[in-house]
Order: C-alpha cells, then structure tokens, then sequence
C-alpha cells in the first residue's frame, strides 16, 4: 500500500482505481463447477472424499453432534460466552426492529390490496471457518432468520484437522437456537445445501460469505436456489479529512487486512500529510500483529487516494461502493447522509468497523466487489418473502372493470377481459 498513493486522480481514472482484486476466476470456476456435479451426483459420499482431497479430513460423522454440542460449551470460557450473549442481545435488538407490518389499503372502494411477509420455510448458513473461524458470523445469519421466524435453519461450516468444529461456533449457534450443524466446507458445503444429500437437506435460500470457491458456487448454483447477495473478499474504505486520527484509521485499515490475503482497503484522504501520517502507522502498527503476512498481503492489493476537494471524495467513494464505509471527517453525520452506494457506515472517529461486525447490533454480511450499489446486507427482509393479496366486492369490480377491460383489450388479450366482462354480468348496475 505504501507505494500505491495516488495525488489527485482525474476522474477519467477512477474506474481502474475501483477495480478489485481478481485472480484466477477462470480455474477456480473450472474446478467448481466439478465439486458441484459430483455432489449433485454422490450426495454424502462425495461430501466425504472432498473432504479428505481438499481438507485432508476423513469425516466420520458429517453431522455435528449433541455430545459435540455439550463438550464445545465447556471449551469456551465464560468471558467469552457473556461476549457472545451480549453481542447476540444487540443483533436481536436491532433486527426485531426491522419486522414488517402487513399493509392495507383499499385502492377504490370495494378493492383491498394487502402484503404480508412470510418467511423461507428452510434456509442454509455457511460459516466460514479456515485460518479464523467467524462465530460472529452465526450470529449476523441465524438471529435474523429466527426473527424472522424461519422454520428450519440449516447451517455448514468447516471442521479443523481433527475433525471438530470451532467450540465458540458451535456455542453462538446454541445461543441462537440452530439445532442441525454440518462438518461441510467450501463450495461442497454451498452445492449439499443446494442440492441436498443424504443427510443434508436442501434449502430455499443460502447465506453467509465465504472464500472464492464459496463464492462462485453460490453464483454457480444461483439459478437452482436462491442466494443473499453477490459477495467476494472483504473490503474498506476510509474517508478521512483532518479530523481524522492516523493511528485510527491505520488500525481500521489492518483489521480489514487481516481477514484474507484477497481482501481490499482503500484510504480516501484530504492531502498527503494525512497520508503519510497514515502510512508511517500503518507500518508501526502492522509489526505487532499476529497475522502479519496475511494482513501485509493484502495491503499490496490496496491504495492510498488523495483528493482535496470535499465532493470529489464523495463521489469517489459512491463510485467504489465499499462493503465497510468508515468516516473520519468533521460533520461525519453531514457527509454519511450523501453516502449512496455501501453496505454499512460506520460514523465518526470513534466508530471502528469492529463494532459492526461483533456487537453494536447492525449485520455484518454485506455486498462486496461493487454490489453495494444495487445490494443490500443481510437484514430480517432476507429470510422472509413479501406476498400480495387483493379482494375486490362485486361494487368494488364494478368501479374497476371499465379500466381493466380497456387495458386488456389494448394489449390483445381478450380472455383477461373476458374475466371481467364475465363476473360483471352477475353486478347490478349501480343506480
């Protein structure tokens, strides 16, 4: 990142400096493509030899059991189960508020027309486990989905080399009320929940990020069920102005950096000084982190932008449409009101994005690569479908017949109009 600042774009090269990492799409979607089919045509058993090929795991069970349940509370310490509770208390908070209300209006009169939200009968989570298995993840999926009162929740995540599940994983999904838990992985997970096998059943809608394979196979299998959103390696943009605190932003930039070598931050900043403020504690702070490669790796992906007028920063940003947008500038609320285009805000120097993505209440699952221009994150909407209703009185289809039968028959289907004329004949005229 140090060597990527750029001083004052033009706008002309904007769109090359939005662009995200991509790499090996072709060969990755190749080999997905057969991990799907051979899970589509072996069901458990592919399930197995995948996960010995790829995770060099023989699963003796695919499906987590109650006396792994039992012994994974016991394995996580109680400061962290009080986290997790209150982390779990804010998400429930936040996403009850969300429910929707049926609505009802008579069009004209003797005509109502009403929507309810009923929600997916059966939905798949996929948690994803690798170098940091994300039990927040379990949260942001399952206490919207039971908020929305899904009936079944399904939910896939990888084992470690032992073949156990991470203790803090399987405790959040205790907490939220998950009852089946797969030892599945990767884009095998993503197409047993699609497809369904043997022991895993198929769902209605699949949920959660995940690494590249994950990624394409639920853009793979979008046609066979239907997925959140669109998603791919994590992202943030930091919008900062002389309000901003260097070390702050550095800190914000690394804890996005370190969550995969794929993953992308940005720095939208007022002037070189801040930059270069920026820069010196990123270099500071990136020494002392456990996860240093990964997180250095990622910053070679990532760039420093400085442009000195205030609405050239903005623009850049919606343009980038960032999965995390964080605001470190005077009137940070003034200028998050013109924000178009992220998956989530974050306000003010002392709103780090790890506050949303643990325990301020808001979901952490979000659009990436652009998609948060025509995406929303994950919300109580996502788990349920909105349904239409509409009864019309035999005066009510009286008010309304004329119209309809002259839009039917403008556009040559006089069996729609037929419908009308027909019932019209039993209505008395009105007097």
């Amino acid at each position: 990142m140090y060597d990527k600042k750029y001083i004052e774009p033009v706008r002309t090269e904007w769109q090359q400096l939005c662009r995200r990492t991509l790499a090996d799409d072709a060969q990755v979607a190749e080999r997905v493509r057969e991990i799907i089919a051979q899970v589509e045509c072996d069901g458990d058993s592919a399930i197995r030899s995948l996960s010995k090929l790829i995770d060099k795991l023989e699963l003796s069970a695919i499906e987590v059991t109650p006396e792994e349940r039992r012994e994974a509370y016991t394995l996580v310490s109680q400061e962290l189960r009080e986290a997790i509770a209150k982390a779990a208390n804010n998400i429930t908070k936040f996403h009850m508020a969300q429910r929707f209300d049926p609505v009802r209006v008579e069009t004209v009169p003797g005509v109502l027309c009403v929507q309810r939200a009923v929600p997916i009968n059966r939905v798949g989570l996929y948690v994803p486990g690798g170098t940091a298995p994300l039990f927040s993840t379990v949260l942001m999926l399952a206490i919207p989905a039971k908020v929305a009162s899904c009936k079944e929740i399904v939910m896939c995540t990888p084992a470690d080399k032992n073949g156990k599940v991470a203790p803090a994983v399987l405790f959040a999904a205790a907490v939220c009320g998950v009852e089946r838990i797969f030892k599945v992985g990767g884009a095998q997970a993503i197409a047993a929940m699609a497809y369904g096998t043997e022991t895993i059943p198929a769902v209605d809608k699949i949920f959660g990020p995940g690494n590249r394979y994950v990624t394409k196979a639920k853009e793979l299998l979008s046609t066979k069920v239907a997925i959140d959103m669109p998603a791919g390696p994590s992202e943030v943009l930091v919008l900062a102005d002389d309000e901003a605190v260097p070390s702050f932003v550095a800190s914000d930039l690394l804890s996005q950096a370190e969550h995969g070598v794929d993953s992308q931050t940005i720095l939208v900043c007022s002037s070189c000084a801040i930059a270069d403020a920026v820069a010196s504690e990123l270099y500071e702070q990136l020494q002392r982190l456990p996860r240093k490669e990964i997180a250095q790796k990622a910053l070679e992906n990532s760039r420093i932008i400085v442009l000195s007028d205030a609405d050239d920063r903005l623009d850049f940003v919606n343009m980038y449409a960032p999965e995390h947008l964080i605001i470190s500038t005077d009137d940070p609320w003034g200028v998050s009101a013109r924000v178009t285009s992220a998956g989530s805000v974050f306000v003010g120097n002392y709103t780090p994005e790890s506050a949303g993505d643990y325990a301020s209440g808001t979901n952490h699952t979000l659009p990436t690569a652009g998609w948060a221009r025509s995406h929303s994150g994950v919300n109580v909407d996502s788990f349920v479908r909105k349904i239409t209703f509409q009864a019309a009185t035999p005066s009510g289809l009286l008010e309304l017949g004329k119209t309809i039968v002259t839009m039917a028959q403008a556009e040559g289907l006089d069996a729609h109009a037929n419908a009308v004329i027909e019932r019209l004949k039993y209505v008395p005229d009105k007097e």
